[in-house]
């Protein structure tokens, strides 16, 4: 679908983005201002999540915000009267979901079903997308997984995400709410949480370059693909404007797998200079590590004409730019 058919989708239409002070959230909310929404993003600002006011500053459009726990906060303001509904609250840590699983099950699963609820109330013609994840699939029996794959998470994230799936499947067959599911692979840029690990692994690597500290990468020989958070966008954009999308759950994937040892090699490449050591996976990690994945993304790609437009090369180097610029709010 071309800028102008999205322009067309999304110009004038009243969106509501969960979580949209995040990572991949802002990064939306700034691409839906630039294509003429009306823009109301929530986030609860927790401190262990993604959530950062630095996210929007300088964001062109209508763009509002409020600040509202949806665990608890009454959901229905915020989904009345709106076209589209963009869910990306929760939280991506899978170690986390294992030290604090009631946690990760208000933040996936009952806020999840909270906006399902206030849609089947107020909004029941709302078209409404959930960012899931490729860990629902678990350790890969084969690559690269295609939708077909068995579903068997290996953590608490991912059985979340997984029930939190199934509320929007079962929410369009009995209430007919319009739904689909992205699930997403390791997604990276300008705007992610580096400060720890709790969103990727790559926003470490990246703050440890940038502050000349050796990396650690884990292992170094396993595969995984990335995707640049402004493919990742435009998949989400796609998802809600192509009505063949409802009642799916697609893979998305950033074109060609790598191995990790290669990245941190790109990573320090595109830095232009710094260094890693090779260690071993932690033992509280390793028990839930999936081992290699690459998607196999070419259901999404036939039904609505998406495929990643930036290289690896380039989102490193856009990645770097952005957080020499604007480091401080983020460590």
């Amino acid at each position: 679908m071309s800028e102008e058919r999205l322009r067309a989708a999304f110009a004038g239409a009243r969106v509501a983005i969960a979580g949209g002070l995040g990572f991949i959230g802002s990064n939306l909310a700034r691409r839906l201002g630039d294509l003429g929404a009306e823009v109301l993003v929530v986030d609860a600002l927790l401190p262990d999540l993604g959530g950062n006011r630095h996210n929007l500053d300088g964001a062109r459009g209508r763009i509002a915000v409020e600040i509202a726990d949806l665990r608890a906060s009454d959901t229905i303001p915020f989904v009345e009267g709106r076209e589209y509904l963009f869910n990306l609250a929760g939280q991506t840590s899978h170690q986390g979901s294992m030290e604090s699983p009631f946690d990760d099950l208000d933040l996936n699963c009952r806020v999840a079903l909270r906006l399902l609820e206030a849609c089947r109330k107020v909004a029941p013609e709302i078209f409404v997308v959930f960012a899931s994840t490729r860990q629902v699939y678990g350790k890969p029996r084969y690559l690269p997984v295609d939708e077909q794959h068995p579903l068997a998470p290996v953590d608490v994230n991912g059985i979340h995400k997984l029930a939190a799936e199934a509320y929007h499947t079962l929410y369009r067959e009995v209430y007919g709410i319009k739904s689909s599911v992205l699930r997403l692979t390791n997604t990276y840029g300008p705007r992610m949480r580096i400060k720890d690990a709790r969103q990727t692994f790559l926003g470490v690597w990246l703050r440890a370059v940038l502050e000349e500290r050796p990396l650690e990468v884990w292992d170094g020989e396993q595969l995984r693909d990335l995707t640049y958070v402004d493919d990742a966008v435009d998949a989400l954009l796609l998802a809600a404007a192509v009505p063949e999308t409802d009642g799916g759950a697609f893979n998305i994937g950033g074109g060609r797998r790598i191995a990790l040892k290669r990245l941190a090699d790109a990573l320090i490449a595109a830095n232009g200079g710094g260094d890693y050591t090779i260690e071993p996976f932690p033992d509280a990690r390793k028990r839930i590590d999936i081992g290699d994945y690459h998607a196999d993304d070419r259901l999404f790609r036939r039904i609505t004409g998406w495929k990643p437009r930036v290289a690896l090369k380039d989102g490193l180097v856009r990645s770097l730019e952005y957080y020499r610029d604007n480091l401080a709010a983020y460590v």
